[in-house]
């Protein structure tokens, strides 16, 4: 079990599994250091060679995605993205919420990529893997930097955000929404501000994101709750308080991933659920691997969002009683692909019939 670490979802520090060699602490018994009670926030600009991300997995609502940063400062100790830190030589752990990386050439590339002749317009996903407007982005700009490139060429897309800050850009969504390119998503997770703290320690609070979706609708902007993900004995028992709530500030429709746990997630969760529910903890474990075919994890694809077995079933039947309660509609809006326009880049090479242009006299 970890101490706890204010601000952020995990103290831990495991370790890179590509790395060559581990390294583990011993306590010798002659020095007790204190432990590390705060790590700073460390930004490193990267330049990749390509922004838009094709996804070929059949149970992702999407094809392609961007992402503005890699790690993310909320923290969310739950958070799927965290293994790809590993690629880095980087922890999942404190390094993925605090070594994080930003893409200040995004809208650039983005504008290079749209503009390419064999381009296929497809929605694109902003926040598939870490928020898009984690606090960082309050500095950088780099999420709003890719809308305004969207929006000059008519270009549809998605948001999924924990963050009030996405209403920053209404000036940029609102009008984009009238044209039918646009739909947010606001993840709520629960209704208790003490399991928000902890769950997702820099993330807008519960009733912060609610009002989010209140401004989202009230702007125009069509805008969905996501009640991912459903922890069993944490968070579940807040379903119907969550959908009730998003229902009320306008959320036109609603959905629940069930939680995963692959990889170095495995360790660092029941970390957190030793430090912050050491009661429930054993509970807990047990239902995750009812959902999971007694197994920790499923990575098989579609019963990995929903999980299998008694649980999920009882999961299922909540949401939709509530769904048809609530008037939720099926998420099947289809964006405008239709109105786009590829940006165009540098002076236009001239056509073998143009006229040629006037030399002056």
């Amino acid at each position: 079990m970890s101490e706890r670490m204010k601000g952020r979802g995990t103290p831990m520090r495991v370790d890179a599994r590509y790395l060559e060699y581990s390294r583990e602490a011993a306590d010798d018994g002659w020095e007790r250091p204190e432990p590390e009670r705060r790590v700073q926030t460390r930004v490193t600009a990267e330049h990749p060679r390509t922004i838009i991300t094709r996804n070929r997995s059949p149970d992702i609502p999407f094809e392609a995605s961007i992402n503005p940063y890699r790690g993310c400062e909320h923290g969310c100790i739950y958070c799927y993205a965290r293994p790809t830190h590993a690629y880095l030589d980087l922890s999942p752990g404190i390094d993925f919420e605090s070594r994080l990386f930003a893409k200040p050439d995004a809208a650039a590339l983005l504008r290079h990529e749209l503009s390419r002749p064999g381009y296929r317009c497809t929605p694109i996903a902003l926040g598939a893997n870490t928020d898009p407007y984690q606090p960082i982005e309050r500095e950088w700009r780099i999420t709003r930097s890719i809308i305004e490139v969207l929006a000059a060429c008519n270009h549809p897309l998605t948001i999924v955000t924990k963050s009030w800050l996405v209403e920053r850009d209404l000036d940029l969504l609102a009008p984009m929404a009238e044209r039918g390119l646009v739909k947010v998503y606001v993840s709520v997770t629960g209704m208790d501000r003490s399991l928000a703290r902890v769950l997702e320690p820099r993330a807008s609070p519960p009733e912060r994101r609610i009002q989010t979706l209140a401004r989202l609708h009230e702007a125009g902007v069509p805008a969905g709750v996501l009640f991912a993900p459903v922890i069993p004995f944490i968070n579940d028992q807040f379903l119907e308080a969550v959908l009730e709530a998003c229902a009320d500030a306008g959320a036109e429709s609603a959905g629940y991933v069930v939680l995963r746990l692959p990889l170095e997630i495995n360790q660092l969760f029941r970390d957190w659920l030793e430090t912050h529910y050491p009661l429930k903890a054993r509970r807990v474990m047990h239902a995750i691997q009812d959902l999971r075919d007694g197994r920790d994890n499923d990575a098989a694809f579609f019963s990995r969002q929903r999980g299998t077995g008694a649980f999920a079933a009882l999961l299922r039947a909540r949401f939709e009683k509530a769904g048809r309660r609530l008037g939720f509609k099926s998420d099947d809006r289809m964006l405008d692909t239709t109105r786009f326009r590829a940006p165009v880049e540098g002076p236009r090479q001239r056509g073998l019939f143009d006229e040629p242009e006037d030399a002056g006299g």
